[in-house]
């Protein structure tokens, strides 16, 4: 079978399972076990492919049929100008977060305007997952110790790799939220971006994102939980003056608005991400 009969029967399978992008995820899956770019398929579209390389193809069609994500299957995900590994202990970075990223970057500049030139911010990823926020935050914050925190250990040996791998140096530290949290210096930016969904809702989400771990994804009965006792203890942990940065759902603005206001926060905002859904939510302690 050549490569291009593979990937036009690997195609037209996903696309009777009803999978979005068929023809882009089945050409990022061959190239990736044939360790080519993309290119090499349609330059080489008539070249054989041999009975191994042809097994491992469409035994990973499989599973892309079954709504396996294509990100597990070639192990990356771009983010931020850097490929990330990931696999099936971490959620997949999406961009919207990268909206996230943006943000922070504008409150470091405004903290850096009070500190000491030499005098480094300080910040805290909670729920880091694969790292993404903590290793983009160091790389574009020059004067920065990036801490880094998740309950799963699974998910921070991601994140380490991750760091190691870009060249960006974070701290990791395996905690139930803020139950290992003991740094001595409090933190000048508290970023997170939580389990969010419904408990309940789950089973109903597309195919793909089941296959997401359910630990990043299950935010209690109403996705608010994590919500509720990050902002509780985050003040404890934070300089006066400092910033709490929550990436939400695109319905609990108002939700989680609400729950900073009452945890006394000040100067509560909300930002778009780059399709105009509301996406981030600042508090100032």
């Amino acid at each position: 079978m050549t490569i291009n009969e593979a990937l036009r029967d690997a195609t037209k399978r996903l696309i009777e399972n009803k999978i979005d992008e068929a023809s882009l995820k089945v050409r990022l899956t061959l190239a990736y076990f044939l360790d080519k770019d993309k290119e090499y398929l349609v330059i080489h579209g008539e070249d054989e492919l041999d009975e191994k390389s042809l097994r491992v193809f469409m035994k990973n069609v499989e599973k892309l049929s079954n709504g396996m994500p294509v990100q597990y299957i070639i192990k990356k995900q771009s983010f931020m100008g850097m490929d990330l590994y990931v696999n099936e202990d971490v959620l997949i970075p999406q961009p919207d977060t990268e909206a996230v990223i943006e943000e922070v970057l504008k409150l470091a500049e405004i903290v850096n305007k009070r500190k000491n030139p030499s005098e480094k911010i300080k910040i805290l990823d909670m729920c880091t997952g694969s790292g993404a926020i903590a290793i983009s935050l160091a790389k574009y914050i020059y004067q920065s110790d990036v801490y880094a925190s998740d309950i799963s250990p699974k998910a921070l040996e991601v994140a380490d790799y991750n760091a190691k791998t870009q060249g960006y140096e974070i701290k990791l530290i395996k905690s139930n939220l803020f139950e290992k949290i003991d740094i001595e210096e409090k933190f000048d930016i508290i970023v997170s971006n939580p389990p969010y969904i419904e408990s309940d809702v789950i089973e109903h989400l597309p195919i793909e994102v089941q296959h997401e771990p359910k630990l990043a994804l299950d935010g209690g009965l109403d996705g608010l939980s994590f919500y509720r006792n990050i902002a509780i203890d985050a003040k404890d942990n934070l300089k006066d003056d400092g910033y709490l940065v929550f990436e939400i759902g695109y319905n609990q603005k108002y939700d989680v608005i609400r729950i900073m206001q009452d945890n006394g926060y000040r100067n509560i905002s909300s930002k778009k991400d780059l399709s105009l859904n509301d996406r981030i939510i600042i508090g100032q302690k």
